[in-house]
């Protein structure tokens, strides 16, 4: 008997601890059983009703478990999903007795707190749309007094990702908004002046709606001091409300140029107000007037950032853009002009839309390493109260496109999380085996742009600018080598190393602009090879396509250039480049001035180096003027074929010339034309936004020491483009003559 009481104390003395154990947690499942049921109010919305309805499947999906939903009925014991009275965003976690509450301030927020439940208490992340990380359990047991609270302080979350727009689910588990304009009417949100006064509809008939410049009315922006533009402007407003009564707001903004009224009563506002932004606000608050229940908003953007006197009324939403903002460091420490901007219209108003940029749009798979600069700028923009930010990122896939959505939600709905963190469970959750190389890469990158104290990272930039700091030869080589042991790692998963691979999208990019710059030996199109030609940038170049072709990545930039036209013109300039030129490396000397770009320097017409589709990018431009350049071939020689490139980016006043001449000489003093080409496709509103086209002129050989090209520029926008009457640009590449 004794024998007996001592074999079973110890038993006894397990079930007491494990009893006194499970008073203390909540055992929601336990072994492929649950007591517990989803309680939802009697009434509960469908939104509601989703929200339980993903909280049963995914515990599910962990369990096995299906956890019974009902509506109204309480259990003995209950997971109650509740939508708090007061419509904002505060969620909660906590536990009532044996009972769990999740709760919401307002259906959105409902579900918020579920997948803040599945990702906080469950272990569930979401890396992709395609790919999560849910873990396998047989018991689901929490502490019991859980009691968490959270109001994220940046209320309106937008990523400007497709991965949102397009998987909605996915945008509800990162707790962001589905569309890039949530509550906007679809036809005015941004840059709307020309839509509600159409240029082709007024401007023959009423310049005088349109801006006053330099003495001439031009359809750049509107006459905001004019009360028939205001009176068009309110109708087409409440036309549009009528139209979408869902909507809760219109934008009333500039169109996309600096090219504001000068009359005298828009610039007597201006003037007194201390900014661009006083005829602004001033205009739009007398819309907002006749629209009480609706916002009106409008931008603070370029030449209206700088706040005005006038404050904006209560339905008046100011967008702050950041546009100008170096990206290679913080706002706060790199765009010192646009923090005081923000603290300015915070003193007006808290009412502020945000409106950031991440991305370089010239090219959106270029290496950008402003990775670090995302965490202190959302914190800047939430300890300055606002309440609304849309990171605009490039929508379609750009260099890291899954890892930068990923961070960017992530850090709207809590800027305090630690970003190093988030990246390596993401990378290494996301790329696997691979994922320690690639999280190396991303801070190596990083590293070399801050180690370069003076570079100006660019929204509107070009990979050839660093190719003297964190793109020069020897660190396109050490990221190179990183990719290649990133793809290594997973050679045993298919699946993975296709990631890895998009990844690599922007090393490999910049190495193909490397290589048509030719900076260096080893990044050059040609070699010393009977074909000319370096077979390993045509291999590089056909992996970039096929990859972009496996995960649908169409768009090299904002103005609509194809993956497939850069590729296309990427080998075309292959051939360009192997062509024998007997111009390559003679003297240029020019009889018309270029301005900023390539270093002014006259020598990137010859030095055998080939510009890309950015301005940036090898090309010698010329402002306002023709060009006018002859080079030296050092001697008579017999030719019969002189080539030039020119680019467009028409949203950069930068266009075709409208006629290209070539000369020759043997003095270089008397000069003989040889021929004309007309530009073939002159400008017009639906011109190819951007573009490269080569002026090739053949004709009867000739022997000239001397070779003129004059290449005549437009001088000036035309009157319907966004930048009418500023100088309009060309830019050219090299000349080859044979």
């Amino acid at each position: 008997m004794k024998l007996r009481s001592f074999k079973a104390y110890p038993l006894l003395l397990l079930l007491l601890l494990l009893v006194s154990c499970s008073k203390d947690k909540l055992v929601l499942i336990d072994k492929g059983h649950t007591d517990y049921t989803i309680v939802l109010d009697e009434k509960a919305s469908e939104e509601e009703k989703k929200a339980a309805a993903v909280l049963q499947d995914y515990l599910q999906k962990i369990t096995s478990v299906k956890v019974p939903v009902k509506l109204g009925t309480e259990g003995v014991k209950s997971i109650y999903l509740k939508t708090l009275d007061g419509d904002n965003e505060e969620i909660g976690v906590r536990s009532e007795d044996q009972d769990l509450v999740i709760y919401g301030g307002s259906d959105k927020a409902l579900m918020d707190a579920v997948y803040v439940f599945l990702e906080q208490y469950l272990g569930c992340d979401w890396y992709t749309p395609d790919v999560a990380s849910i873990p396998e359990m047989e018991n689901v047991v929490l502490d019991k007094n859980l009691n968490f609270e959270y109001r994220p302080e940046i209320e309106v979350r937008t990523v400007h990702s497709r991965l949102f727009y397009e998987n909605h689910t996915f945008a509800d588990e990162h707790k962001v908004t589905k569309k890039s304009f949530p509550f906007y009417v679809p036809e005015a949100r941004v840059h709307t002046f020309h839509k509600f006064i159409p240029e082709e509809q007024f401007y023959k008939e009423y310049p005088e709606y349109f801006a006053l410049r330099n003495g001439k009315r031009l359809p750049t922006q509107l006459c905001l001091t004019n009360p028939e533009v205001l009176r068009i402007v309110i109708d087409s407003v409440a036309s549009l409300f009528e139209k979408h009564p869902e909507a809760t707001v219109a934008s009333v903004s500039q169109n996309d140029n600096q090219q504001y009224c000068e009359c005298d009563a828009c610039k007597a506002i201006d003037e007194e107000e201390g900014s661009h932004a006083g005829t602004m606000i001033r205009f739009v608050n007398k819309v907002a007037e006749r629209f009480p229940d609706k916002t009106i908003s409008t931008l603070a953007y370029q030449y209206t950032r700088k706040p005005s006197k006038t404050r904006p009324d209560e339905n008046v939403l100011v967008t702050l853009c950041s546009i100008e903002c170096d990206r290679s460091g913080s706002i706060e420490n790199k765009c010192e002009a646009f923090a005081e901007d923000l603290k300015g219209w915070g003193k007006l108003t808290d009412k502020i839309r945000i409106w950031d940029y991440t991305t370089q749009f010239t090219n959106f798979l270029a290496p950008f390493p402003n990775i670090h600069t995302l965490q202190p700028n959302i914190k800047l923009f939430r300890d300055n109260n606002v309440k609304w930010v849309f990171e605009q990122h490039s929508n379609n896939p750009s260099e890291l496109f899954e890892l930068r959505s990923y961070v960017t939600a992530k850090l709207l709905w809590n800027p305090d999380l630690n970003l190093d963190s988030l990246m390596t469970v993401f990378t290494d959750g996301y790329y696997q085996e691979a994922g320690t190389y690639i999280k190396q890469y991303v801070d190596t990158i990083h590293k070399g742009i801050q180690d370069d104290k003076d570079f100006f990272l660019f929204l509107y930039g070009d990979p050839s600018q660093a190719f003297s700091s964190y793109l020069n030869p020897e660190k396109l080589k050490q990221y190179t080598s990183i990719f290649d042991a990133a793809e290594a790692a997973v050679k045993h998963k298919p699946q993975v190393q296709e990631r890895v691979k998009a990844a690599r999208l922007g090393v490999d990019y910049a190495v193909l602009e490397a290589c048509r710059k030719g900076i260096s030996e080893d990044y050059s199109l040609t070699n010393k090879t009977e074909a000319g030609v370096n077979q390993a940038v045509v291999a590089l170049l056909d992996k970039f396509k096929s990859t972009c072709e496996q995960w649908n990545i169409t768009m090299m930039n904002e103005m609509g250039f194809t993956v497939n036209e850069y590729c296309d013109a990427y080998r075309k300039a292959i051939e360009v480049a192997k062509q024998p030129n007997i111009a390559k490396g003679k003297k240029v000397v020019l009889n018309t001035k270029p301005k900023k770009y390539a270093d002014e320097d006259p020598q990137t017409l010859t030095d055998g180096a080939l510009g890309g589709n950015n301005f940036y990018a090898n090309w010698l431009g010329f402002e306002g003027n023709d060009l006018d350049a002859v080079v030296d071939l050092e001697g008579l020689k017999e030719i019969s074929t002189v080539s030039s490139a020119f680019l467009q980016v028409t949203n950069h006043i930068v266009f075709y010339p409208s006629k290209v001449t070539y000369y020759v000489s043997n003095d270089g003093v008397e000069f003989k034309k040889i021929g004309s080409i007309q530009n073939p496709m002159p400008l017009n509103k639906e011109s190819k936004i951007n573009d490269i086209q080569y002026f090739k002129l053949d004709f009867d050989p000739v022997s000239a020491r001397y070779v003129k090209i004059i290449a005549e520029n437009l001088k000036e926008a035309p009157y319907w483009h966004h930048a009418a009457g500023l100088p309009s640009w060309i830019f050219i590449d090299e000349i080859i003559i044979n």
